[in-house]
């Protein structure tokens, strides 16, 4: 609620009392930062804790991090797929689309790190141990996705894989600026820079690309969240993530035991 409502009031006022032509970007970037001061609110009056998990201390390198794993996951899905044919570069669009999908996309990988990575999977986490909270986490992010439209069992499955690796990354460091940097590079990327569909979603980015091919591999009116090669590289990349947290001992955890940040 204190993450939600936020945002919820932001774009109701905004509506009510703002043209149309003035409501480009700024709503969304305020509905992302009205989102992280609700749940630091809700932390600090409700858990009454340090909000450790949206720490200074290592953000701008965590964040600068996440966006470089997150284009290289972007990057070596798509760079396949253009090789074979699967994904076909036709021309390019006005640039502006990249400034209207990067607000939209910021707030996306806010709201939704915090909610499932920030709220549900380490409330869970604290109550029952690593292993259910990602499996909760997980189907949650899932079924979230479903509505999206004409969704595969490939696309669940990619869909499960990415939320592992949302979740591990979030393992690595305690904190959610690695997540949200993965997050909004590769929706950004897709959609504001490439015009391929995220989620069910219609993209029209920069670089205009059409889709031929079975849906398997292109993912089609899904997007590339359905296809196959989406599937192996996020499999390969939470596998990575999942290793580096077993590793530094952050995986798994029971629910009495629960590490600190960084």
């Amino acid at each position: 609620m204190f993450a939600i409502a936020p945002i919820a009031l932001c774009f109701i006022v905004a509506e009510a009392a703002v043209p149309k032509p003035l409501r480009v970007a700024w709503p969304q970037v305020l509905a992302a930062l009205l989102c992280f001061i609700g749940y630091r609110f809700y932390v600090k009056r409700v858990e009454r804790r340090p909000v450790s998990e949206l720490a200074a201390t290592g953000a701008p390198g965590e964040l600068g991090l996440g966006l470089a794993a997150g284009t290289a996951l972007c990057l070596l899905t798509l760079f396949p797929l253009l090789a074979i044919g699967a994904y076909r570069i036709d021309g390019l669009n006005a640039w502006t689309a990249v400034l209207r999908s990067a607000p939209e996309m910021v707030l996306v990988s806010v709201f939704e790190e915090v909610l499932v990575r920030g709220i549900l999977y380490r409330i869970a986490e604290q109550a029952w141990g690593s292993r259910k909270a990602l499996l909760g986490s997980v189907a949650f992010f899932v079924l979230a996705h479903l509505p999206g439209g004409q969704i595969n069992l490939i696309g669940i499955a990619a869909t499960a894989a990415a939320a592992v690796g949302f979740a591990a990354s979030m393992m690595l460091t305690r904190r959610l600026w690695l997540p949200i940097g993965i997050h909004f590079a590769w929706n950004f990327l897709f959609d504001g820079v490439f015009s391929v569909p995220v989620s069910g979603h219609a993209a029209k980015g920069w670089i205009d690309v059409s889709m031929q091919g079975p849906t398997w591999l292109t993912g089609g009116p899904y997007g590339v969240e359905a296809s196959v090669m989406t599937l192996l590289v996020w499999a390969l990349a939470s596998a990575a993530f999942m290793h580096l947290a077993s590793k530094r001992g952050r995986y798994p955890l029971s629910g009495a035991r629960q590490p600190s940040p960084n």
